[in-house]
């Protein structure tokens, strides 16, 4: 455990109004250095961010899908109580006038710049900022757009096998066999670029470019880092840092989806793990997703060794999150959408300089929490911080307590849901996951971490299902529909996202 910080700030040093920069890394699980995740992973900013931070070993998603996840940590407030369930939902037009964070802190006399993917999708949010870079979208060479079939009229982000562009016959070629069902960008593949051609690469330094800057007021910064979110093209040299084989598969069990309910299996069983064991490409997934890490590991510490060379270094408060984890075979499971821990497990790191209003000592130096906390107790957090009045309703609660102490006392479960059906418990090393009300996973993840072994079905335990389950709120708001987002109705200002 780390001894409490002592920064360049003399301790004595009181800093009025600290700034924030808010560091998101779009579908990262645990396999950075600082988790242990992967031996294989090669993150070694985040390694360096770790002996200045509060690391949260056992932090978890809100929900497996972006858009709930996002937007329940940027409300403060759970999709039970909003309504924002799924990633298709217009998350905005589901909220209505609820303040988020970056507009809670422009409100209250901040500059609020963000880059990159800080909100899902195509789903922008003017009245979060004074300044947004353009979405990562825009900033990416038209070839590694979406191309549209010009009979059909479809869209799919690679090529079909061994099909070449005639504009650019050295182009890359879609590595995963098509299949009916897909989600059209499961690809990996090294990209013919240099880092700094990258769209991720231009809203780090877009960022950079706002610590450069004098300021006439604190700063709230938002830098959004969307791999290793699918498809995993990142530039041929990090893949050159993992060589195929080389490559370690995820530990699984065999059959691991035996003792797993109906409802489960049905969630686990994409039919992507199917496919890539036909086309024998496991480990060439891997090590898509072992580059695109280390890809993102490396915008980051771009982004860190910025601030630490800018007049902002020593009075400014840094949160490093992903949105969710991600599962690359383990329960046969691909992607997100599940709530196992593999998925339900985020980076959650916090860096707090001494001297700051709600936590004048600093935080603890490379301490390490062990206990419960989710991503949507990152609002109420900040603003406690920096000084501000919390935001009335949040749901979450202030981490000050870990951040000067990890050991700390703390209790509390961390309920999370996947659609508006499905819920998962975390309390006191164990792990429940409820289908619909009707049918359990129990877990000790204790004894069990990988949960291979459901105990759901025993009876000494059906005392503490019981117990668990009544964390599962019985008061949900109903799934609330919305209009399909098309990005040509937004640029149009045909769907909009301005204040009432």
């Amino acid at each position: 455990m780390g001894s409490l910080a002592s920064c360049n700030k003399p301790q004595s040093a009181v800093i009025e109004k600290p700034n924030v920069l808010l560091i998101s890394i779009d579908d990262l699980n645990n396999w950075i250095e600082p988790l242990g995740g992967h031996p294989q992973a090669q993150t070694p900013n985040l390694a360096s961010f770790a002996q200045e931070a509060v690391t949260f070993r056992h932090s978890y998603t809100v929900s497996p899908s972006c858009n709930p996840s996002r937007t329940a940590m940027m409300t403060g407030r759970m999709p039970w109580e909003t309504g924002l369930y799924t990633n298709p939902q217009i998350w905005r037009h589901v909220v209505g006038d609820e303040v988020v964070m970056p507009e809670y802190f422009r409100e209250s006399g901040y500059y609020s710049a963000g880059a990159g993917k800080i909100y899902h999708a195509n789903m922008p949010d003017p009245r979060s900022w004074d300044d947004n870079f353009p979405d990562r979208i825009k900033q990416l060479p038209d070839y590694y757009l979406p191309v549209q079939d010009p009979t059909t009229g479809a869209r799919r982000f690679a090529l079909t096998d061994n099909e070449i562009r005639e504009d650019d016959p050295d182009g890359v070629t879609m590595t995963m066999p098509p299949f009916r069902g897909s989600y059209i960008a499961f690809d990996f593949a090294p990209l013919p670029v240099e880092t700094e051609e990258t769209g991720d690469y231009s809203s780090i330094q877009w960022i950079s470019d706002q610590l450069k800057k004098k300021h006439d007021r604190p700063f709230f910064l938002a830098a959004g880092i969307y791999r290793p979110h699918l498809p995993w093209y990142v530039p041929q040299k990090y893949f050159d840092k993992f060589p195929l084989a080389d490559i370690q598969l995820p530990v699984v069990m065999e059959n691991d989806l035996d003792d797993v309910p109906e409802l489960g299996q049905n969630v686990a069983r994409n039919r992507y793990h199917e496919k890539v064991l036909e086309a024998d490409l496991w480990k060439q997934a891997v090590q898509g997703y072992l580059a695109s890490i280390n890809y993102a590991d490396e915008l980051v510490g771009k982004l860190l060794q910025d601030l630490a060379e800018s007049e902002y270094a020593d009075n400014t408060i840094v949160v490093i999150f992903s949105d969710h984890g991600w599962q690359l075979g383990e329960k046969e499971h691909w992607r997100k959408f599940s709530l196992w821990e593999d998925v339900l497990n985020t980076v959650l790191m916090v860096k707090v300089p001494p001297g700051i209003p709600g936590l004048p000592s600093g935080s603890y130096v490379g301490g390490v929490s062990d206990r419960n906390v989710s991503l949507v107790d990152i609002f109420p957090t900040l603003t406690e911080l920096v000084g501000l009045p919390g935001k009335k309703g949040v749901s979450g609660k202030s981490l000050i307590p870990l951040l000067k102490n990890p050991e700390a006392e703390w209790n509390y479960p961390v309920v999370s849901s996947l659609d508006d059906d499905k819920y998962s418990v975390m309390y006191n090393g164990w792990h429940l996951i409820q289908y619909a009300g009707v049918q359990n996973e129990l877990y000790d993840l204790a004894s069990d971490p990988n949960e291979w072994t459901n105990l759901a079905g025993t009876e000494d335990q059906q005392d503490r299902i019981a117990e668990m389950a009544a964390f599962i709120p019985s008061e949900r708001k109903p799934f609330v529909k919305t209009a399909s987002l098309r990005w040509e109705d937004v640029l149009s200002g045909k769907v909009s996202f301005e204040k009432k």
